[in-house]
């Protein structure tokens, strides 16, 4: 990506048209994810990613699996075109005139990628998991009210009215609760993700100053995706605890990222930082293939060559 220069307006573009495509099609496996991975143990409610989509179905209607879709439309493209542009950035600025970056320099890029994205992550994150969450904890109450603790809950709030609430209660740290297990997921994935995609990418170039056609950014893209995805996914599990604020009576709660850990080795076991891993490959995968993919086809450049050239 270094050795491709795109103006930054093109940059967030990109990004955010890749986030939006992304996210629309996937979302219902990232609700699965999020479900399972909340899922305690006496207190299963779904058995697997397809038993927890159609379960939604039947309960919650089609739309059902789009709950909290809202707020990951709204943040997504600020989300990645801030990771896609910052990742180009730094690559930029580590190369030295136009030479092929290091592995170290690569991972170096991806680490800043990860650090600048959590600005926009972490509170998008924090919405997201309460809205996808709410069904669970609803099917609960249904099934299982000796440890959901009662009858079913009035209305599940809205993001704006969680917002209001965490905001009110708790200031802005509210909506930043979990930040630590943000950056220690979001870093990692980045300084794995972006080395293995540019590497792989550069296997299907067209001599030494082509570029690689657009099936190979995408394959590049997934096989990068799912393989960092997995490899964070305990991360993942215990950040998705951590920002959950509504549980079942018999379900733990959580101080921070080491009490989290200890809690979920003793009670569930070290397989349980694996709940969810194939939702959230199947979740990455496409979602960053489709990125690349529009990245690299300079969608941003087109829909800017549209538009007024300003007079100097």
């Amino acid at each position: 990506m270094a050795d491709k220069q795109i103006s930054l307006p093109a940059k967030l573009i990109n990004g955010g048209i890749a986030g939006l495509i992304g996210v629309t099609c996937v979302f219902p496996i990232d609700l699965a994810k999020t479900r399972l991975q909340n899922q305690q143990n006496g207190s299963r409610v779904y058995t697997s990613m397809s038993d927890c989509l159609i379960k939604t179905i039947r309960s919650e209607g089609y739309f059902g699996m789009y709950r909290g879709a809202a707020v990951n439309l709204t943040l997504v493209t600020p989300e990645k075109a801030i990771k896609l542009a910052a990742n180009d950035f730094f690559r930029h600025h580590l190369s030295k005139d136009g030479q092929k970056l290091t592995l170290f320099k690569e991972m170096l890029a991806g680490c800043g990628a990860g650090t600048c994205q959590v600005i926009v992550t972490t509170p998008m994150e924090m919405l997201k998991i309460q809205l996808q969450d709410a069904g669970r904890i609803e099917a609960q109450r249904k099934l299982m009210p000796q440890v959901a603790g009662g009858p079913v809950a009035a209305k599940s709030p809205t993001a704006m009215q969680l917002t209001r609430e965490l905001l009110r209660s708790k200031g802005i740290a509210g909506l930043y609760k979990g930040l630590g297990a943000t950056l220690l997921r979001d870093v990692p994935f980045s300084i794995i993700y972006f080395p293995l995609f540019a590497n792989l990418n550069n296997l299907g170039r067209r001599g030494e100053e082509g570029s690689s056609p657009f099936y190979v950014s995408f394959i590049s893209g997934c096989i990068a995706g799912s393989t960092a995805a997995v490899a964070v996914n305990p991360v993942d599990v215990i950040k998705t605890r951590l920002q959950s604020l509504t549980r079942g009576t018999h379900e733990d709660t959580y101080s921070g990222v080491t009490d989290c850990i200890r809690k979920i080795l003793q009670r569930e076991g070290p397989t349980a930082f694996l709940k969810g891993a194939y939702c959230r490959a199947l979740v990455i995968a496409p979602l960053f293939g489709i990125a690349q993919v529009v990245y690299f086809l300079g969608v941003g450049e087109f829909i800017l060559s549209f538009l007024p050239k300003r007079q100097n």
